[in-house]
């Protein structure tokens, strides 16, 4: 078994002239947060959807959980929660969840979601009456009812309050402290400090990997935007 939960080598996307992936690697350990920081536009989505099989690479690899992918069958081990909402409005928060548990034929593990999300007590309410931040936690709920040892998250926090965010984080380090390995892309630079590694991509290229407190000392500085900025310029 692979110590890796997702590696990436030379991964290589066009989308006709424009390149969205332009030799990226990377690997994440098993049982770690992995932050993919970079702007809107760096490829992060990209690279999350190559994971899964849904974008197919014109060059390079990638393996999940030790799988080269594309590869149904550990697809169920897998957990992704996108941009947008995956929910339906008609259905209550537990009708939700159960439906998605099916998808992945997991048993079990709603009450788990629902309070890893502390939407326990709007388990029965319909998804369309709830409030933003509410949609957003029972569509994170989806993403692990199924027990996933990889959890994919893709900008999840864009749009919520800063309480909800800490709430949403606490989530994911609990998980990560069960052995879930999580690989999450974000814009954010002050989220960053929460991962437990990172990887700093633009235009499509890996800049650097490492720690927080590793990347602001190879820039030297104190602030990780601006040691963001730094390695973006080749000033480090």
């Amino acid at each position: 078994m692979s110590d890796h939960a997702v590696e990436v080598e030379a991964a290589v996307k066009s989308f006709g002239a424009l390149r969205v992936l332009d030799g990226v690697s990377l690997r994440t350990r098993r049982g770690e947060i992995y932050g993919l920081l970079g702007p809107n536009g760096s490829g992060k989505t990209t690279l999350i959807r190559s994971l899964l099989g849904m974008v197919r690479l014109d060059g390079g690899r990638v393996s999940i959980l030790g799988q080269p992918m594309p590869d149904l069958g550990v697809l169920s081990r897998v957990g992704y929660m996108t941009q947008a909402l995956a929910l339906y409005p008609d259905l209550s928060v537990e009708e939700n969840l159960r439906f998605f548990a099916s998808l992945h034929g997991a048993t079990g593990g709603v009450d788990d979601a629902l309070e890893l999300v502390a939407l326990q007590d709007r388990r029965r309410s319909v998804v369309s009456t709830l409030s933003g931040g509410m949609q957003t936690r029972a569509s994170l709920a989806c993403a692990v009812v199924h027990r996933p040892d990889l959890l994919l998250l893709d900008e999840p926090t864009v749009g919520i309050d800063p309480q909800l965010r800490a709430q949403l984080w606490d989530s994911f380090h609990r998980m990560a402290s069960r052995g879930t390995s999580i690989l999450v892309s974000s814009h954010v630079m002050d989220e960053a400090e929460r991962c437990d590694r990172l990887g700093l991509l633009r235009f499509g290229r890996m800049l650097a990997e490492g720690t927080a407190a590793e990347l602001k000392a190879r820039a030297g500085s104190d602030r990780l935007e601006d040691a963001f900025l730094r390695l973006a310029a080749g000033r480090a």
